[in-house]
């Protein structure tokens, strides 16, 4: 395969395919540190895509100075520990009324709007994966800039061991919080920033200032007030700075630096690129 063009075994012989390349793919595509591995090709709607993945070393992470918390919601689907929130109000409201479409199609249940409804399926997954991308791209370029480690909540098993209203199931379910977490992981990776993964449990309820916990210091889901101290936040924010001292505590950036080093000797392919 040619970087322009692709060559297929077809059942009627060997087709010849141009590449049709955007910006994106075309920079790392020529880009000779990457190497191409498989390569998958789709049909979808008479278009033929060719799925090429592609890989390289991730370079060793650099020395983080402090941590980064970062507390997922639904309400505001991130909020880091300096106090920036993502909002998740325009999320919601498109959901919403997709969610209302897509039960006016179920109910016609045509040819035409079984059609209608995996296409807007598949518009809905495109919006969800574009949303966790800007989200994980501006959270690593802060931490990366910072020479911050990024801390987050370790939502394994977090259905079994949350419960919710009825009528907030659909809205807490239908959210890709791992996806999210997928795309911070690797472009982490990329721009040599640590991830770290610690127990949530009780960030959203203990003060930051004090470290006083009770379940009515957070009176509802935006605003914290600790009856201790009086210590006044937005919910998600104080949540992001305990879960930035938990990782500060049970992951000391020392521990950091000697697991850099350990993999560093132990590692074929960074030997292999002479680190």
């Amino acid at each position: 395969m040619s970087l322009d063009r692709v060559s297929l075994n077809t059942l009627t012989g060997r087709v010849i395919g141009q590449l049709a390349l955007g910006d994106f793919q075309r920079r790392y595509l020529y880009d000779t540190s990457w190497k191409i591995g498989g390569a998958e090709l789709l049909r979808r709607d008479n278009v033929w895509y060719l799925c090429i993945t592609q890989s390289k070393a991730a370079p060793d992470p650099d020395e983080p100075t402090g941590y980064l918390g970062v507390d997922l919601g639904l309400v505001n689907v991130a909020a880091d520990s300096d106090g920036e929130v993502y909002s998740g109000a325009q999320i919601q409201t498109v959901r919403e009324r997709r969610f209302k479409h897509r039960r006016r199609l179920q109910l016609a249940n045509t040819r035409r709007a079984r059609w209608r409804l995996r296409r807007n399926a598949r518009r809905e997954h495109r919006f969800q994966k574009a949303v966790n991308h800007r989200i994980s791209k501006a959270l690593v370029q802060k931490a990366h800039a910072t020479r911050k480690a990024i801390a987050l909540e370790d939502l394994s098993r977090i259905r079994e061991r949350v419960t919710v209203q009825r009528e907030q199931r659909r809205v807490r379910h239908s959210w890709a919080f791992r996806q999210l977490r997928t795309f911070i992981n690797y472009k982490a990776r990329l721009a040599s920033v640590y991830v770290v993964h610690i127990d949530a449990r009780n960030t959203s309820s203990t003060c930051a200032m004090c470290g006083y916990c009770d379940k009515r210091n957070r009176p509802d889901q935006a605003r914290f007030r600790c009856l201790q101290c009086g210590h006044t936040a937005a919910a998600d924010t104080n949540a992001a700075v305990n879960i930035a001292r938990v990782a500060a505590v049970n992951q000391p950036i020392v521990s950091l630096l000697s697991q850099s080093i350990e993999r560093a000797d132990t590692s074929p392919g960074a030997k292999a690129l002479g680190c």
